[in-house]
Parts: C-alpha cells; sequence; structure tokens
C-alpha cells in the first residue's frame, strides 16, 4: 500500500469509528470549506463559476495546505457553471456577478414557483406538472415547455401524427434546444469535478459525502412554495400539504440510495432548511417535518448509507424526536443548537458534529478558537461520536483562526 493510499486508509477510518460512536486514533476534523477556498488562494467566487480550472486549483491548494480528515465537495459550492446558468436565465438564483458581487456567495431566490391552487395538478401527475409548469418559472429560457403536449400521448403510437407537429413549436424547440445546449456544458464540469474528486481519492482524502438530498417537506418549501407559501400551507391546506410531502418521499428515497450507490460513498448530505424551532411548532414538526425525514434516515440506513446530517438553525426542542434512528449509523451536524445538551441527549445514538461558530472564525483570536475546540473536545468528544467542525459553510474567515482549528484538534483530540 502506498503512503497517500495508507493515510486515506487512516483518515477514512477515523470518519467511520466516528459514525459508529467508537474513539478513533484522534477526534476527526472536517471544516466545509466553501468561498474560502477563493479568498485564501486570490481569486474571486465569480471565477469560480466562470473556470473550472480556476476553481479546482482553489479546492486543491487549499485542501493540501490544511488537510482535513475528509473534504466537502466543490460541486456542492458551484452548483451550475455561470455560461450554463445565464442561459437558463435561471430565476431560483443570484450567484456571483449576477445578482451579487462578484466577491460574494450565491443566494437562492424563493418564491411561489408552485402556486396553492396548483397542488392537485402536482398530486395527479408530479413530473409532467414540475417539467411543464414550474421549470419554465424557474428558467426563463425553458417557458417553451409549457407548450408541450401531454406526455401520456408520446405512448400512443396512433397518436403520433398529431402529436409531432407540437415538437415542432418554435418556442418548443428553442427550450429543447437550450436543455440540450445546457446539459452538454454542464456534463464537461461535471466530469471536470468528477476527476478531481479520483485526485483527492489518489492523494490520500476522502470525501465526507457525495450525494446531496433534502428533507422532503423542505422540498416542498425550498424549492415549491417558498417558505412563507408553505407556512401558510400548515394552516390553511393542510391535508393537501401532508400529501404533498408523502408523495414526494419515494422520490427522494430513490435519490439518495441510488445516488449513495452510483458515486460509491455511503454518506448522503441532508441539509435540513425549514424545521427548525422558529419556522413551525414542535407539534407541527411532529406532524409534517419529521416522519418523512425518519423514513428517509431510516431506510438509507437499511441500505447501507450513512445519513449526514447539516441541522441549520436551532433544533434544541427537537432532540428527543432526532433520537429515534438506528444507532451508530448518523452524522448530526449542528449549528446553532446547543451542542452540549445535544451529546447528552444523543450522543450514544448518532455521531455530533460541528460547531466552532463561523463568527468566531471571522472575528475572534486563535486563543478564543482554541478554547472553543478545547471546550468541544472535553465534552463532545468524551467516548468518541465526535467530528470537530465548523458550524456551517466556511466562505470568510480568518487563516489563521481556520488553521488554529484544525491543529489545535489534531494535537489536542487524541484518545
Amino acid at each position: 500500500m502506498g503512503e497517500a493510499s495508507q493515510v486515506y486508509a487512516e483518515r477514512e477510518k477515523r470518519i467511520l469509528d466516528a459514525i459508529a460512536l467508537r474513539e478513533p486514533d484522534r477526534i476527526p476534523v472536517v471544516p466545509l470549506f466553501a468561498f474560502f477556498n477563493c479568498y485564501y488562494t486570490g481569486i474571486t467566487p465569480a471565477e469560480a463559476y466562470q473556470d473550472p480550472d480556476k476553481a479546482i486549483g482553489a479546492w486543491r491548494r487549499t485542501i493540501l495546505d490544511f488537510e482535513p480528515d475528509a473534504t466537502y465537495s466543490v460541486n456542492f459550492t458551484v452548483y451550475a457553471m455561470d455560461e450554463v446558468l445565464s442561459a437558463l436565465d435561471f430565476k431560483a438564483m443570484k450567484w456571483p456577478g449576477h445578482g451579487v458581487s462578484e466577491n460574494r456567495s450565491f443566494q437562492f431566490v424563493e418564491n411561489e414557483y408552485m402556486r396553492a391552487d396548483e397542488y392537485d395538478q402536482f398530486l395527479e401527475n408530479p413530473g409532467e406538472y414540475l417539467l411543464k409548469t414550474v421549470l419554465p418559472r424557474l428558467a426563463g429560457n425553458l417557458h417553451g415547455l409549457s407548450k408541450l403536449p401531454p406526455l401520456e400521448t408520446i405512448c400512443f403510437g396512433y397518436a403520433w401524427p398529431s402529436v409531432l407537429p407540437a415538437f415542432a413549436n418554435p418556442e418548443v424547440i428553442s427550450a429543447l434546444e437550450t436543455i440540450v445546449d445546457g446539459a452538454k456544458k454542464q456534463l464537461k464540469w461535471v466530469s471536470r469535478f468528477s476527476r478531481f474528486a479520483e485526485e483527492l481519492k489518489a492523494l490520500g482524502f476522502p470525501s465526507i459525502k457525495e450525494q446531496t438530498v433534502f428533507a422532503p417537506y423542505d422540498i416542498i418549501a425550498d424549492n415549491l412554495r417558498g417558505t412563507k407559501g408553505a407556512m401558510t400551507d400548515l394552516y390553511r391546506r393542510p391535508a393537501k400539504l401532508k400529501r404533498a410531502i408523502e408523495r414526494i418521499t419515494p422520490f427522494v428515497i430513490a435519490a439518495a440510495v441510488n445516488g449513495a450507490k452510483a458515486k460509491g460513498n455511503p454518506r448522503v448530505f441532508i441539509p435540513l432548511h425549514k424545521g427548525a424551532d422558529n419556522f413551525m411548532s414542535p407539534a407541527h414538526f411532529n406532524e409534517f417535518y419529521w416522519p418523512t425525514l425518519q423514513r428517509l434516515i431510516i431506510e438509507l440506513c437499511d441500505a447501507g448509507c450513512n445519513p449526514y446530517l447539516l441541522i441549520e438553525g436551532a433544533y434544541d426542542s427537537r432532540l428527543d424526536a432526532l433520537r429515534e434512528v438506528p444507532r451508530g449509523k448518523c452524522i448530526y451536524h449542528f449549528e446553532r443548537t446547543n451542542i452540549f445538551e445535544a451529546k447528552k441527549k444523543l450522543g450514544d445514538t448518532v455521531c455530533i458534529m460541528g460547531n466552532v461558530p463561523n463568527s468566531l472564525l471571522v472575528t475572534a483570536t486563535v486563543n478564543d478558537v482554541k478554547e472553543y475546540c478545547r471546550k468541544l473536545i472535553d465534552v463532545c468528544g468524551q467516548g468518541g461520536g465526535f467530528i470537530m467542525s465548523s458550524s456551517a459553510l466556511i466562505d470568510e474567515a480568518r487563516e489563521e483562526n481556520v488553521r488554529a482549528m484544525m491543529e489545535f484538534t489534531k494535537e489536542y483530540g487524541g484518545y
């Protein structure tokens, strides 16, 4: 076994031991590097969206300089290249140089892409509704998809003479050409990133995750109804909201399991957005959010995967519910939740991850960072089942503070 292969095996074992609630040789440290990589290496986020080689060069240099125990993938920071998003006239995101400064992170744009009176259309035929109604609202240059004929008619051979002319509609042709052209360009980015992922493995760095999916409620609230729309639906149309969440859950599970298997990484990333304490009551959480998320977690575990939940916001009132998952299979990465209380309540069930505040990495001293890491290690590291990390994705941060988190954990976090 070569040196890089041996280091890879050591790092991967460190992560797997922590997930399984065992004590590894030391506490793993896995910062979620995002646009920090750009600032650290001297390129702008806009350049990362415009030039794949610059983006990958920034990620490579940062990873080699800081040597985390696992990496956080570049394709979750740069979702799609500038030329692809621009060609689509994508409405659901502002990205560097397009709606936000060239030197700042992207920003999602929420809207009611599915209107309140369209639940029945979604429930009757989700695929057709999303293709012909939602996609044209998400991307201005795909408006021609709304002119497609009913998809069921495509399978009726005798109907082809009357169906085919619909595909000659100039708006349909323009939308389909936009999709094909964008797909070819995006494939180049995906292929380039895949080669980089293999390069990192060869250099000795496992990835903390490859496949990403979302909690079923979040798919509705993030992408279709928006936060306000979903919150309103909890009161005005709860039955339809619940049916929509349940309708989409099997698709989420299939995407998660199949994606993990295809990518050869059992850790499936699930960032939680709309189930936090300040977004819904405990009763609503237990009725609308948790049941389908719990089902997703359990089915992933049954398939041999490790759900990795980035629990954004505060979930202090949800800890008892979050406990009801298979033991030694999951990572719970806490942002604002009281991580020390989470360790008490969940430490014998899931691996706890986090949560050096990003504000600390930006404004504090090196000693402040070390002291916070010391407390995390002393309390959350007891008995294993802990991974040191930032509280959230790192964009702006002081280099010396990031280094302090990394080096102190490696020195002080041994078992």
